[in-house]
């Protein structure tokens, strides 16, 4: 009988340095790229997804999986060459080969929904970091709702030292410590290199101090030796606090001569140092071609979560939350969401109140709040002014995470980072308020989910002159028009209170786009006072008021300034000036309509005039080359609101002049 040998079984070192081929000849083949960090990090990763994470490659969405998170996002090949190693179906070799290029899934950075696995959009330095603090909130909030059978896992987030330098990284870790984000771990590829040279160019700061002092459990190891590796995530997942591991590694570790020259980090290491790394690393294979016995290693690794998979949905299967949490899963909102708004905006066409919008939405959140439990929100320690506390909603906070409300902090960029967080990990619609002027602040978030296309929603308040005496610092007036212009984001300026909550409707049914709510500090008047069963702001712009006769001007308004329009026009029409009124609560979907309906709500042959309390940047399109514009020039003013409209002649009266001098 003849004895049968076992097929030599790939080591770890091996497993490891199939990343570092991979994401050198990746970037080789593309001429640009990062292959620094991943071969850095190969290491860490090795052990992480071979080890620790629950993954299973066949079903990349299953929902209670680990949350790998990329934060140094230029480092990309490192995630497609995992994806690929486990056996991700879309991560094919051809995938890799074409590395940055037109149409491919691999991406110069990672990003959501090109490829499965890739769980948020990052490259943006420290935005991974921080949204992950929304992916670890929104497990511990279902944990405790749906209970740790159905809702148990981790975030992992491989972070650089670029990520630790952005000032959102200390909003973010300091939310993570507060609420005790013990299933959040963070490993910093501590490699003291960036773009220019040795971190000690530029920055000297103890970063665990940094986040011990913040409430973190801190270990350091050396990032290339594995037994420490393994231990130090298993040490992880022992604590009670979020983890930061600090990874001592070598930049570009196995590179024949840069190995721990910053040269590696942004550019192809080239043919030669290629040649010579392949012959250091005993690596005889063709560029993207990977040994049999380390594709079947890794390949074991892609699978090893289908037994834990197949348990869980067993689990899922027997629960009586199945259908609710699949649906929320799903981001489906409960039948009869909208029952209670449906009949309160009924019933304000009758009683028309006047009051600001910022009310007007807080009153739209309290008929939706119960009806959709999946709505989680909060503000950046603005809640009186953002009105978006619902009366008796629970706290989420340590150790119960089941309440619905979240006191973010004076944190406006890590408040919108945590939002696509919670947004993109799914069972959570978030929503967040601030003043409109510190959307500066969140801006890069709100860009970023705009990009990826999550569900999250803006409140953001105070969103003119009209907020009066705190002055110029605080009224924004460039903003709209910064706002509109991110591709994919749904700015709404409601003009009253229905259109307040046809607004939030269409905010809470839109799956695909953040939302952005542009909402008053003073009172407006009741301009929608006809009942329908029709959305009109779901058109985006809309006649509110029709001419008397043939029309001679069309009046564009949005917010409170519509209700200048309509003053202007019964001015108008009491002096044999036919007008028609528009309302215009969200650019963005009007442009979505036909050509057709645009061109009927333009009034293309009228004399146009717009009126906001913002810039004209962005009106062209409604008024044309002829039209007229009411609004701002430059900043505001300290005084009260209607003090400033007066002054920088916002006024109904402006808009009647500007209509005559245009007959």
């Amino acid at each position: 009988m003849t004895d049968v040998k076992s097929a030599p079984k790939a080591t770890p070192q091996q497993m490891a340095n199939a990343i570092r081929v991979l994401a050198m000849d990746g970037v080789e083949q593309a001429k640009s790229g990062h292959p620094g960090m991943p071969m850095g990090m190969a290491d860490v990763a090795t052990v992480l997804f071979s080890k620790f994470l629950k993954f299973d490659a066949g079903r990349p969405d299953w929902a209670d999986r680990d949350r790998f998170i990329l934060s140094a996002g230029h480092g990309s090949m490192l995630i497609y060459a995992l994806l690929h190693l486990t056996g991700y179906k879309a991560a094919t070799k051809e995938e890799l080969s074409n590395f940055r290029q037109w149409g491919s899934k691999t991406a110069g950075h990672p990003e959501y929904g090109h490829m499965p696995g890739v769980e948020v959009t990052t490259g943006p330095l420290g935005q991974g970091l921080a949204t992950s603090i929304g992916f670890a909130m929104a497990e511990r909030h279902l944990a405790a709702k749906y209970g740790e059978d159905l809702v148990d896992h981790r975030t992992w987030v491989v972070a650089g030292d670029g990520c630790l330098m952005e000032g959102v990284s200390q909003e973010a870790i300091a939310l993570a410590g507060r609420y005790k984000l013990n299933k959040l771990t963070v490993l910093w590829d501590d490699n003291e290199i960036t773009i220019d040279g040795k971190v000690s160019l530029s920055d000297t700061t103890d970063q665990k101090a940094r986040f011990k002092a913040a409430g973190w459990a801190v270990k350091a190891i050396d990032g290339h030796d594995m037994d420490a590796i393994k231990s130090a995530l298993k040490w992880a997942t022992r604590q009670d606090k979020p983890t930061l591991i600090a990874c001592k590694t070598k930049i570009g570790k196995g590179a024949a001569t840069l190995e721990g020259s910053h040269k590696t980090h942004g550019a192809a290491l080239g043919a030669a140092e290629i040649a010579a790394t392949r012959l250091g690393l005993a690596w005889d294979h063709e560029p993207f071609e990977m040994p049999q016995t380390i594709a079947d290693a890794w390949a074991k690794v892609g699978r090893r979560g289908a037994k834990d998979r197949k348990k869980w949905e067993a689990r899922l299967a027997a629960s009586g939350q199945a259908a609710d949490f699949t649906r929320a899963m799903k981001g489906d909102l409960p039948e009869g969401a909208f029952d209670a708004l449906n009949a309160k905006i009924a019933e304000l066409i009758e009683t028309q109140p006047a009051q600001a919008t910022r009310q007007s939405s807080g009153a739209a959140l309290d008929q939706v709040f119960a009806a959709i439990p999946e709505l989680v929100g909060g503000s950046a320690d603005l809640t009186g002014s953002n009105n978006t506390f619902v009366a008796g909603t629970p706290i989420l906070d340590a150790p119960s995470y089941e309440g619905r409300y979240v006191n973010w902090g004076i944190r406006e960029f890590g408040m919108a980072a945590a939002m696509n967080g919670l947004a993109l990990h799914g069972g959570v619609i978030p929503y967040g308020g601030t003043f409109m002027v510190f959307s500066d602040y969140s801006r890069p978030a709100i860009r970023l989910g705009a990009l990826m296309g999550v569900r999250a929603i803006h409140v953001l308040t105070h969103d003119s002159i009209g907020l009066g005496e705190d002055g110029p610092t605080h009224q924004p007036v460039e903003h709209l028009a910064a706002l509109r212009a991110i591709p994919n984001l749904l700015v709404f300026r409601p003009a009253d209170t229905v259109e307040a909550m046809e607004c939030w409707k269409i905010a809470l049914e839109t799956k695909t786009a953040p939302s952005a709510m542009a909402l008053s500090r003073q009172k407006t008047p009741a301009v929608r006072t006809v009942a329908g069963t029709e959305n009109l702001s779901a058109k985006g712009a809309y006649e509110i008021k029709a001419a008397s006769g043939e029309a001679k001007a069309t009046l564009f308004g949005t917010g409170t300034e519509l209700a200048l329009a309509l003053k202007a026009a019964e001015t108008l029409e009491a002096e044999g000036v036919p007008t028609r009124v528009v309302s215009v609560p969200c650019v963005e979907l009007f442009e979505q309509q036909d050509a057709a309906y645009r061109a009927s709500v333009i009034g293309r042959g009228t004399i146009r005039v717009a009126v906001e309390a913002a810039i004209k940047q962005g009106w062209e399109g409604f008024i044309g080359e002829d039209g007229a514009f009411i609004g701002m020039t430059g900043f505001g003013a300290s005084a009260p609101a209607e003090v400033l409209y007066d002054k920088f002649g916002i006024t109904a009266d402006a808009v009647v002049a500007a209509v005559k001098a245009r007959l």
